[in-house]
């Protein structure tokens, strides 16, 4: 179904807003440097749902990876 103009929000801008000035992305760099994103396969995904369980899970493994290590004896 195609979309027509009434299916469209009115511009709500009030004609004192002035973005002429405006920079396109001056916070780029600045947000993708605290913004980690990992991909998940959907069998995966379904085991994490979202981030806190994902990260619950690294943090045991990472654990049990210190632990293994102190552990192996050559």
């Amino acid at each position: 179904m195609k979309k027509i103009e009434e299916d469209y929000p009115v511009d709500e801008l009030l004609p004192e807003y002035d973005f002429s000035r405006g920079e396109t992305g001056k916070f780029y760099e600045r947000y993708h440097k605290k913004l980690n994103v990992a991909l998940l396969e959907p069998d995966i995904h379904a085991m994490f749902p979202n981030s806190e369980a994902v990260n619950q899970a690294l943090r045991a493994v990472a654990e049990l990876v210190k632990v293994t290590k102190n552990k192996i004896v050559v």
